[in-house]
């Protein structure tokens, strides 16, 4: 891209590596001033928002559910259930297998609920995947131990 009627030599812009030059950019006249045009619809945004909260909240008043929904949306935390605190017989020393049968029993007897025992049973798995974890580590620690000896 040269232009042909160019009297004066060109300066470079760019070193050997191909970046620019200290003080030499791609965009010498920079950018231009005032807000981007984001900024300048946020801003316009920000200004009309007191305008829309206010007749949201009108309409809230005067009866419209929608717009009573989506204050309390805004204004009160959506609740979230809490499951009731269960007890059972779950004995810890045994081995995995043998607490997610005691989860199941449970389940079976009408001790616990069954979405509570699946999270039971995901919470002993992840017990067990830990431990196996751990177990593994161990043993790499031990065989890497006799490799350095």
């Amino acid at each position: 891209m040269t232009d042909e009627n160019q009297t004066e030599p060109h300066e470079p812009t760019h070193g050997p590596d191909g970046r620019f030059l200290p003080g030499r950019s791609g965009n010498p006249r920079g950018r231009p001033p005032g807000p981007s045009k984001q900024q300048a619809l946020l801003n316009k945004m920000l200004d009309e928002a007191n305008g829309i909260l206010d007749a949201v909240i009108a309409k809230a008043h005067e009866g419209d559910p929608s717009a009573a929904a989506l204050v309390l949306s805004r204004i009160v935390p959506s609740l979230r259930s809490q499951m009731k605190t269960v007890q059972f017989d779950l004995d810890p020393s045994l081995p995995l297998a043998a607490q997610v049968e005691q989860v199941l029993l449970a389940i079976s007897t009408g001790q616990l609920a069954p979405d509570v025992g699946k999270q039971l049973i995901e919470a002993i798995s992840a017990l067990g995947n830990i431990r196996a974890l751990e177990d593994l580590e161990s043993r790499l620690a031990i065989l890497e131990a006799k490799e350095i000896r």
